[in-house]
Parts: C-alpha cells; structure tokens; sequence
C-alpha cells in the first residue's frame, strides 16, 4: 500500500516518468496522471499563505482531488489549526462542489437514483435541496470495514435511519463501504457515497441544511469528528461534543472520575523513560502500556518484567514530549464487565450489562461474551448501575454509550467510556429483545421515551458472543489473544443455560469437540491450578491427555494422568511438533507464560503448528476451561435447536 508513495518519492528525487516505468513497469499513461498531481503539489507549496493561492490553481487542486486539509499541509507548518482558512477562502471564490448521482444504468436511460457524491468536475447538481422544512436527519455510518469496526456498526446505523424515518424525518446517510447494508439503495431517502472527513461532512450538511448530524451509531470514526464539526456550529444530535471530549480525553476523564469518587486503575502519561521505571518500581508489574495517541488497543502491550519493558522502550515506542505514553497498572485475575446503555439527558433509560468469560487484559473485540452475566457478584451489579448513573448524569448524555469496568472481589474500577454505540449493541438487544438504538435515536431526536423495564434478570435463556479469528491466513502471525484486538468477527448464540450457549457459540465460529485426544500445555502456576478440575473431567470422559514438560510433572501430583511430550526446540522423541504434524492431537489448549511474548518460543511453535493445522487452539484458561466443561458435560446431539422466537 506504499508503493505510490515510492513513485512521489522518485518524483521528488528527479526520476523521469520513463526511469520509473522501466524499474516498474507500469504504464507510462498512469505515470503521467500521477506526474500531474505531482506538479500541482509543487505549485501548491511555492504559496506561503492561502492568499497567494490563484482561483485557477486552487481550483484545479480541488478537481483533481486534493482535500482542503492536503492544500493546508502543503502550505502551512500546522494544517489542522488552518484547514479553516483553506476552506473560507474557496467559498469566498465561490469553488464548491456538486451533488451528483450514480448512474446505475450505465447510461441507457436516464437514471434517478438516490447514490450520490459529491465532486468537482460538474457545473450543477442532479438533485434539489429542501432548505427549510428541517425534517431530514444525517446518519455518518462506519466506513470501511476493518479490525475494531464492522458490521455490528453498520447495525446500528440502519436501525437509527429506520427510527428517523418512523419519527418523520427524510434519512441521509453518508458512507462509502459498499459491502454494508446502510448503502444498500432501500435503506435511505438519500446515500452519499462518500469520505467520512470533517471537510466532505461539512459540505454535505451545508447543502441539505437538516435537523441534525447522528454521529454516535458508526463507531470511532464520526465519533472522532465531533469537537471540530462543533466549531463549525453543526448541530449533533445527543450528547454534546464537550461530553465526548470529556468521555475521550484521558486527562479530562481521570478528573472527573476523581471528582465524582469512582475508582480506576492507576495511571500516568509519562515522556521519559526514567520515569516509567520509578512507575513500575511503585506500582509493580505487570503493567499495560501504550502510546498516548492511539485508541481500540492499536500498539498496546502488556510488560510482566523489567525485560519486557526494556524491550518495548527500546524497540516500540519513541518517547519524547511530544510522543508520551500511557502507563497504567494491570490488575490481575479481575473480571471485566461491560454495560451498553442508553440515556436521555443524563438519566438512564435502558441498560444491560454482560460479562467477558477471559479475565481482563483480553481486548472487549477479541473476548467471550456472556449475556445476561452468570458469575458476577449481585452486590457487583448494584455498584455498577450506581457508577453509571453517575457518569450518565456528570456527562449529560443523551444518547447510546459503553463502559468497561474491571470488578475483583466486589471491588470495581472504570476502565473507559465511549459516548457512542459499541460493538456489543446488536447481540445484546437481539439476546434482551429491547432495541437500544431504536430507543437511543428517540431519545436523541428529541422524542420522550418510556422505559422498557426489562431486567436481565427477568431472561430465562442464555446469550454467548464468541470471536472469530483468521490466524491461518496470516502466516508466522503468533496465535495469542491480548489487549489488542485481532478477532475478524464474531457469533452470538442463545442457549437454555450458561455451557448450552457456550458450546453452540465456540462450535459456530469452527472449533471442534475433540473425538479423543487433548494436549495441555497449561503456562503460569495460577492457569494451572484454573485447569485442574478441566483435566480431571476430562480424565473421567476418557481422554488421553498429552501434556508438556511442566503440566505433565503438576498433573502427576493431582493424580491425573498424562503423557508427556518434549518441546519443539527439543530433539527428544516423543515430541510435541511431531504429534501436531501427524494430527494425533484434537485440540491445543497452550497459555502463554508472559502476558507478551513476541520471541520464537516453544509455546510460539506450538500455537502456530496447530493453526497451520486447523486443530482447535484455545490460549486463554478461563475460556479453555469453560469450553472443557460444556463439551464433558452437554453432548453435541444434546443442544437445544430453537429459533430466535422461540426463546
């Protein structure tokens, strides 16, 4: 995805177009289009404000593509500070862009679709305008699909264009994934098929002129646009902009929860390395760590020593003032809880809150799910509820949101907030049977809602969300599930109980019963001890249990049996690599001993023989332990088979 840069860079270094087509065979003709934007970007950075732009040169800029906020960088030393005066000017010259339509019909009829875009190259729009009656509403969906944002998004963006449309209001949505349902040509009064940037929103509300902008129903992307659509007097609908900074910043968050007495973690921003080590010295390891810029667990690590963190100081991270990271501590063995919820200025209308099966340090994407949650504290519950009415209430929201929270012998911390829908919204209310963005797009419109007054502890069934992953497709790729996120996708499965729903939701995203063979290769003392009576279950349904070095020596204390198979780096016959190369083995339960380990290790080989495989792999305790007990304890022919209704 580099490579059209390396043609700007040999551009910029003096290449000639048919140097490059020599070195890279490709045509001369694209070479000369990509000369062309080459040329106008030079002639662009010889202005030094935006003044000195010609309407001509502007106006080529702008037809060949070029954002105001490229135009800016090109010009300024801080483009974001100046994108503004990129884009006053460019009306003031009256260069604006219009609305036109996709030809679906490939021009033997005359063609009137609602896909439009909006571009330069044209000299009128294709549609008219209703400026004045205030009735349509824009929805920003979730662009591309992609780790940490899909399709449970795009869910909630149709559900809150159908609660406008049923509310009255014309439905615009603007998104540019052809493969969602929100750009499907059924969904919407009108589809602009186009960026999800601030300048291409922007121009688009100023056109249709609506009621509002529905920003909190596609994920991080248009939440992220919040605070600079604000300054352009934009109205968003629900929670306003300076609450979702609030919710956002780490620094505005932190106080506020130390205003309104709710725990969390302990953590710093800190810009230089000596002061992280006197962090680890006082707060001990492990430690989670990331850059302080990024978001959705993206570069996050978990350090267990002071190896670890010498490594990621020195190999992954740039410390500086100006590129701080986040330190936080890492609280070990605790549960995470999430609650999804809908509020209406700052009281709670519709909650529910689900359990993740991993202990915490296992990203909200990549984690089993259980709803309503099964082996929580009720005295956890009830502090949780009260924690959320508060935040609810200091931040105003009007609207969907999210928070994590960390819960270890009824002690409960807040992870985060996120004053937007999350990737849990459609399995909870298809499990709870309430559509919480249904209700949040009332509410944020304007509308007053009753209460559903479902509790989740009026549901007699089960909902489990388990992950899938594409691991096999990534080669050398290590098979390990941690703070950041890997998972591609994920199944939802109702059950009558707790291990009914868990074991349709594992044997839907591919794993398998094993028919007679399990190799354990348990890690850390604590996963041993989590995986004794797994073992014995197992042990009394008749497998044979292969274990490595260290398992094999611990099961022999409890009295269960094993076979012992060497490591792979040992040439010792009988060898674990072996058996997984002649699939003697059904399934791999393997627990990395640190919490990150990027090294070319043992238990490496193991995970990525089996992936290459296709042998189940499992490499969380809590989640192999509880998969060992539905399958010993419920038979495949023993799942309960019911639709949705049912239930």
């Amino acid at each position: 995805d580099q490579r059209i840069f390396a043609i700007a860079s040999a551009f910029e270094a003096g290449y000639t177009i048919d140097q490059i087509h020599d070195l890279t065979k490709i045509n001369t003709w694209f070479l000369r289009k990509l000369r062309h934007i080459f040329d106008l970007k030079l002639s662009l950075e010889k202005c030094q404000i935006v003044d000195e732009l010609s309407p001509s040169l502007l106006e080529e800029a702008k037809t060949r593509g070029f954002s105001d906020f490229q135009i800016a960088r090109l010009i300024y030393a801080e483009p974001d500070k100046n994108i503004h005066l990129v884009r006053k000017y460019r009306k003031q010259l009256g260069i604006t862009p219009f609305v036109k339509q996709i030809d679906t019909l490939a021009g033997e009829y005359p063609a009137q679709t609602n896909y439009l875009y909006v571009t330069y190259q044209a000299d009128e729009h294709d549609i008219t305008f209703e400026h004045k009656d205030q009735k349509s509403v824009i929805v920003l969906g979730s662009g591309a699909y992609r780790i940490g944002s899909s399709v449970e998004f795009d869910w909630c963006s149709v559900n809150a264009l159908q609660t406008a449309k049923k509310e009255g209001y014309r439905s615009i949505m603007i998104n540019f994934n052809p493969e969602t349902v929100s750009t499907d040509y059924d969904t919407c009064d009108r589809l602009y098929f186009d960026e999800l940037t601030f300048e291409r929103v922007l121009d688009i509300y100023e056109l249709e002129q609506p009621n509002g902008v529905l920003i909190s129903v596609g994920g991080q992307t248009p939440n992220n646009l919040a605070p600079r659509l604000a300054t352009q007097q934009v109205k968003i609908l629900g929670t306003s902009p300076t609450s979702i900074d609030r919710a956002e910043n780490r620094h505005k968050f932190s106080s506020m929860l130390d205003e309104l007495q709710i725990d969390q973690p302990q953590w710093k921003e800190l810009s230089s390395k000596q002061a992280i080590y006197d962090f680890a010295s006082r707060v001990g390891y492990p430690l989670l760590i990331r850059p302080s810029y990024v978001l959705s667990g993206a570069a996050m690590n978990v350090v267990s020593n002071d190896t670890e963190l010498d490594h990621y100081l020195n190999v992954a991270v740039q410390i500086s003032n100006k590129y701080p990271v986040v330190v936080s501590e890492f609280i070990q063995h605790a549960k995470e809880i999430e609650i999804d919820a809908v509020a209406h200025q700052g009281k709670l209308v519709a909650y529910a809150i689900s359990e993740h099966v991993e202990f915490a340090g296992v990203h909200s994407g990549d984690a089993t799910i259980v709803f309503p949650p099964q082996k929580i504290y009720f005295e956890t519950v009830r502090r949780i509820k009260k924690i959320t009415r508060q935040i609810a209430e200091a931040l105003k929201i009007t609207g969907p949101f999210n928070i994590q929270f960390l819960a270890k012998d009824n002690d409960v911390k807040v992870i985060e907030c996120n004053l937007r829908a999350s990737r849990s919204f459609p399995f909870v209310s298809k499990v709870l049977k309430v559509n919480l963005i249904q209700l949040a797009t009332e509410v944020m419109l304007g509308k007053q809602v009753e209460s559903p007054h479902k509790s989740i502890f009026d549901l007699d069934y089960i909902g489990v969300k388990a992950s899938q992953f594409s691991f096999s497709r990534l080669q050398n790729a290590d098979p390990v599930i941690g703070v950041e996120m890997a998972s591609t996708g994920e199944v939802g499965c109702i059950g009558e109980d707790y291990y009914d729903a868990l074991l349709k939701a594992m044997l839907s995203v591919g794993y398998r019963i094993p028919e007679r063979t399990v190799l354990i290769s348990s890690g850390p003392v604590q996963s041993k001890v989590e995986l004794l009576e797994a073992a014995k279950l197992l042990q009394a349904n008749n497998y044979e249990i292969f274990a490595t070095k260290g398992t094999h020596l611990f099961f022999e204390e409890h009295q269960i049996t094993s076979k012992l198979l060497n490591w792979p780096l040992d040439q010792e016959q009988p060898n674990v690599r072996a058996y997984l190369q002649d699939r003697k083995i059904d399934l791999v339960i393997n627990i990395p001993k640190n919490l990150s380990n990027n090294e070319l290790t043992n238990g490496y080989l193991i995970r990525r023989n089996a992936v290459d495989r296709n042998i189940p792999l499992i490499t969380n305790a809590r989640l192999a332990n509880s998969f060992i007990k539905a399958f010993c304890e419920l038979k495949k022919e023993a799942l309960s088979i019911k639709s949705w209704d049912e239930y």
